[in-house]
């Protein structure tokens, strides 16, 4: 799919622009691209920098409440030094890569109901537009896809998505928000846990599960949430009965942690690498070998996943959902967003 939107021109007469998305869904880490195409106005400008900014729909929690706001987690210089002529029209191709950590907005196919897009921004002669912006599909990695497939298969349903502004502790969190995926638990967890809450934290070369367990009173105690990960290398997905460890992890986490106080974050069972990315670990995930090949696994996933994101973002259908997010994107053209350049904001949370 390309994304195509006419930008806002700087001043009367000034430049216009239109950023075209190259392709559909990108996984995390993946290589977006595209380009700008740029027309001159009514006088000949400088063009000092073409920027990309990367942003999100974040929620943060205050004292008083909630908010929500756009926030930029990444940013690209793409081009700039040049002079754009009266009604010249000029291209300039681009290729970046996602951030790791990049959120996920669709299972198959299926909104989650999650925000992320892609801003133009022009710097000329000291100012600056940052122009409308263009929706970007993120999919899950095969890390991703294998342990989502494994929770349909194991009877999750999933119940809502969205970012939230603060830090994991104890992890190798780089973004300044991290996304939460809300899964309903099947009949034989559902007397123990109100829901299970999923994270996924990514770099080059694994990817952190993170697993929380939305606990009422009872059998787990006083109605506080537990917490444990897990880390899979992104070349470690194959010859693993996903199901097995993953039912094993879930039942690690509602079974045999001790309370804590309700969003601690700070500890860790058997299973994990209490610093997954340093060297010399090896975590309860990254002891399993082999390589998988073949035409079994993508089938298998795509199935599971798929069974996961059914009926999800709270009732609303697929189009209901890509509304919301239109007019999100309409909505916040002319309001300010925060900025956070590659997750060196302030913590929070």
């Amino acid at each position: 799919m390309v994304f195509k939107r006419l930008l806002g021109a700087i001043g009367v007469g000034g430049p216009s622009v239109d950023t075209v998305l190259d392709g559909g869904a990108l996984p995390p880490g993946g290589s977006l691209s595209g380009e700008v195409r740029l027309r001159g106005g009514g006088a000949a400008a400088e063009i000092e920098h073409v920027v990309l900014e990367l942003v999100a729909r974040v929620e943060a929690e205050h004292e008083d409440g909630e908010s929500e706001g756009l926030v930029t987690f990444e940013r690209f210089t793409v081009g700039g030094g040049f002079r754009l002529d009266e009604q010249e029209e000029r291209s300039v191709p681009f290729r970046v890569t996602l951030p790791w950590e990049t959120p996920v907005t669709e299972l198959h196919g299926q909104p989650l109901g999650i925000v992320l897009g892609v801003r133009t921004e022009l710097v000329l002669a000291g100012a600056m537009d940052k122009g409308d912006l263009d929706a970007l599909a993120v999919r899950p990695s095969p890390v991703q896809e294998a342990v989502l497939e494994a929770l349909g298969q194991l009877g999750f349903v999933f119940r809502s998505a969205d970012l939230e502004r603060g830090r994991i502790g104890g992890t190798g969190q780089r973004l300044p928000f991290y996304q939460e995926i809300e899964l309903t638990p099947p009949p034989r967890y559902a007397h123990a846990v109100d829901e299970i809450e999923l994270t996924f934290l990514a770099t080059g070369s694994a990817t952190e599960v993170v697993l929380e367990a939305d606990r009422r009173g009872g059998l787990l105690g006083s109605g506080h949430d537990t917490l444990t990960h897990v880390t899979v290398g992104h070349d470690d997905l194959a010859g693993r009965d996903w199901n097995a460890e993953v039912d094993g992890w879930i039942r690690h986490l509602v079974e045999h942690r001790q309370a804590h106080g309700s969003g601690s974050y700070g500890s860790y069972g058997p299973y994990a690498d209490p610093d997954p990315y340093a060297g010399g670990h090896d975590s309860h995930a990254e002891r399993h070998g082999g390589h998988r090949s073949g035409p079994g696994m993508g089938t298998g996933i795509a199935a599971g996943a798929a069974g996961v994101a059914v009926g999800v973002v709270g009732g609303m259908v697929a189009a209901e959902v890509v509304d919301e997010i239109g007019d999100f994107f309409e909505g916040e053209d002319d309001e300010e967003d925060e900025h956070d350049d590659g997750g060196e904001g302030e913590d929070e949370g």
